[in-house]
């Protein structure tokens, strides 16, 4: 990966993360994203450059847009102010707990939206520890204080298959296709799959949104600076959600965006 994304590239994507009215100043470093990326095998390895640099460019289009600081008048446009933010925003954020067997929730904990993926709710938080190696569901608050296990979390959740749903590494990296029921919702390999996996029940199948031109607004930058095309189908405008008639554990990271 490093050889894709250097680090005078990672500080050229995420040029004003560390600029002071961004609350995570500090903390996005190259070194732990790096160390999150080798810890996940294949993850911007897979495939031709086309498709290593275009997952990378997915990877950080997505976190962007749930971390981003911009505004439409910012300094170098709106899409230079990704991974401003290690938490989510509101006051005060909810605890995103839902009744679970497997992974309960501890008393005094919250599993709001935290690090480059926004991570919530305690059943992403328990299978995350789990994987990446530390208590999901006791502690963490260490998502917003360890830049690597942060990192670590959203190269988890990008990597990993929760059915109905493909993984985003899968879609971008060209192991994905869709089946019968895909395209008949309207669901083609793509940018906009990736949109759809993340936050299709909010934003797709609604037709333009603003929360959709964001996330591909960030892509188009990236892929402009890794120097590879945009692909197709970068929208999920007329993209049924996933598990439309099953949302009672939707593959949601977050809503408030």
């Amino acid at each position: 990966v490093s050889s894709v994304i250097t680090e005078s590239i990672f500080n050229d994507l995420l040029k004003h993360r560390n600029d002071a009215g961004c609350k995570a100043k500090g903390f996005y470093s190259y070194d732990a994203f790096i160390a999150a990326a080798n810890a996940f095998p294949g993850f911007g390895t897979t495939g031709d450059l086309t498709s290593q640099k275009r997952e990378l460019a997915a990877f950080f289009g997505q976190t962007s847009h749930e971390t981003t600081g911009g505004w439409p008048t910012a300094p170098d446009g709106p899409y230079a102010w990704g991974y401003c933010f290690k938490e989510e925003q509101g006051n005060p954020p909810g605890e995103y707990c839902q009744a679970s067997s497997q992974w309960p929730c501890a008393s005094g904990k919250r599993y709001y939206g935290r690090g480059p993926v926004q991570i919530s709710w305690n059943y992403n938080y328990g299978p995350a520890g789990k994987t990446v190696g530390f208590d999901g569901i006791n502690n963490p608050d260490i998502v917003a204080n360890d830049a690597t296990v942060s990192f670590k979390t959203a190269v988890w959740f990008w990597m990993t298959e929760q059915s109905p749903k493909p993984s985003c590494h899968n879609v971008m990296a060209g192991g994905w296709g869709p089946s019968g029921s895909d395209t008949a919702a309207g669901r083609a390999a793509g940018y906009g799959v990736v949109t759809n996996i993340i936050n299709g029940g909010l934003e797709c199948g609604k037709g333009s949104d603003s929360r959709q031109e964001d996330r591909i607004g960030f892509y188009k930058r990236y892929c402009d600076i890794l120097g590879v095309s945009y692909g197709s189908n970068l929208d999920c405008n007329s993209q049924k959600p996933f598990g439309f008639a099953a949302q009672s554990q939707p593959r949601l990271i977050k809503t408030v965006v």
